[in-house]
């Protein structure tokens, strides 16, 4: 059976502000590769998440401008040498939550952002969260990275009036489950101001951060829906053009 694997959304970027992420996890290393090729040609940049290590090797040396990370088993390209602005915090309890916290940090700064990474700053030493409160007063948007009993998002937000996004991780003993009881127990917080993802997410969590960041440097830019067909991209123009939508009295509406 012949079939093209891939269908990539290069208007993506126009409506989003950011262009398709590859997921590198059930694809093989050629698809990878041409994904990361086509979007980094159309947009500049490129980002592929959880991808193997010997793929992610191959592949940064077969695309210009492609840095292989391996702990967060990144690929990223960009070619766009923007200024990063802004001031998101990326904070991680353990060291063993530095996959997902990379993940997270590298995600944050393909999307524009100035990002730092704060490390190993988890619960069982609270004085150490604390002395980086200035920092984190000062951020846009921060994410936490936890695992265990996931409680360090917590003390973060009664911290400061900043926006916490907070990422379960996986790690932890046998009661962790695998990242659930940080996970319901970052859900279950009594500390307000606190979003949470899923488990081990650090790209949905960087990306969150990043909008918010974008939205405090610049306000929201794209307030006004007259003007979206010109940002959905000339591939997908004519498809909107000749959409027809009902209006409320069931008349059709070219």
């Amino acid at each position: 059976m012949n079939y093209d694997p891939l269908d990539l959304d290069h208007g993506r970027e126009d409506r989003t502000g950011f262009p398709e992420v590859v997921f590198g996890q059930g694809k093989t290393a050629e698809e990878i590769r041409r994904a990361v090729s086509e979007i980094a040609e159309r947009s500049g940049k490129a980002l592929a998440t959880r991808v193997d290590e010997k793929v992610g090797e191959s592949i940064a040396q077969q695309i210009e401008d492609a840095e292989w990370h391996p702990r967060c088993r990144c690929i990223a390209v960009d070619r766009t040498k923007a200024t990063p602005e802004g001031s998101v915090a990326i904070v991680c309890a353990g060291t063993s939550d530095l996959p997902v916290a990379q993940e997270a940090l590298l995600t944050t700064q393909m999307a524009g952002a100035d990002a730092q990474l704060i490390v190993d700053v988890g619960v069982a030493g609270l004085h150490r969260i604390l002395a980086h409160r200035e920092t984190l007063e000062e951020s846009c948007a921060i994410v936490v990275v936890a695992g265990m009993e996931g409680a360090l998002p917590s003390v973060v937000a009664g911290l400061v009036s900043v926006p916490v996004i907070a990422v379960p991780t996986s790690i932890g003993y046998g009661a962790s489950f695998n990242g659930v009881t940080a996970l319901l127990g970052m859900l279950n917080s009594c500390s307000p101001g606190i979003s949470v993802v899923n488990i081990d997410n650090g790209f949905g969590a960087g990306l969150i951060a990043a909008r918010i960041n974008r939205l405090a440097c610049h306000g929201n830019r794209r307030d006004s829906t007259d003007d979206l067909p010109s940002r959905l991209g000339d591939a997908k123009q004519e498809q909107i053009e000749d959409q027809e939508l009902p209006d409320l009295e069931g008349e059709q509406i070219q």
